[in-house]
Order: structure tokens, then C-alpha cells, then sequence
């Protein structure tokens, strides 16, 4: 199952929509995922259309992927790169961290993820 940032077991992100690589709602990962989707975000408008700025169009649904596109308020498992690419241009949306994977610490540190965290729910 993996443990999240504060290694503790890691917690669902979402299962409406269904997220995940795995698409089973827990944000963990495989050496096969090339994104690192380990990062349990909730989305903003302003993320959203930053990440659809840098080629990842994650509002569009696209049904041939069973993916039915994401709004303000819905949580998704986020490539770990593309949130701290968020990060540094002022875009990152907020974090629930029991939900995040602790790879995510391979990448960025737990004070800065911390500064965006969420309780989840």
C-alpha cells in the first residue's frame, strides 16, 4: 500500500474521480510511472488551466480513458513535477498529505509540502 509523507499509511486521495496510476484512488507509484503521481492535490481553476498552459489538459474529459476531466474542488494524483513546477510559478494547488506518497520526499521537502496542506477529509 505504501506510507505517506509522514510515514504513516497512505491514505485515499480520491475514488470520485477515480485517480491514482493505478486509477484504485491512492497516489503511489511504480519505477513503470514515468510521472511520479505520488502527490494528492486538490484542484483550483488557477492550477488547472497553468497545467493545461504546460501541455497537461487535465479539464477536457476524454472518455476513451475513462477520464471525465477535473474541476475546482475535485482531487487528483498530481505528477510530482508538475506540482513543484506549480510551486514555483505561484500556481500549486493545496495538498492533502496523509494521501500524499512519501516518494514525493525524493523531490521536494516535507516544510515545503506542509505550507500547503489540507486535512483530509
Amino acid at each position: 500500500m505504501g506510507k505517506n509523507v509522514f510515514g504513516e499509511p497512505l491514505q485515499i486521495c480520491c475514488t470520485r474521480p477515480m485517480t491514482g496510476y493505478f486509477r484504485d484512488g491512492l497516489c503511489r507509484t511504480v519505477s513503470q510511472d514515468t510521472g511520479t503521481h505520488t502527490v494528492c492535490a486538490v484542484m483550483t481553476d488557477e492550477f488547472l488551466k497553468f497545467s493545461a498552459s504546460m501541455g497537461n489538459d487535465l479539464i477536457t474529459p476524454m472518455p476513451y480513458y475513462q477520464f471525465p476531466g477535473l474541476k475546482a474542488g475535485d482531487k487528483w494524483c498530481l505528477c510530482v513535477s508538475r506540482w513543484i513546477q506549480a510551486h514555483k510559478a505561484g500556481k500549486a494547488p493545496m495538498l492533502i498529505l496523509e494521501a500524499t506518497h512519501e516518494k514525493t520526499l525524493d523531490y521536494t521537502e516535507l516544510n515545503t509540502l506542509v505550507k500547503y496542506a489540507l486535512k483530509n477529509e
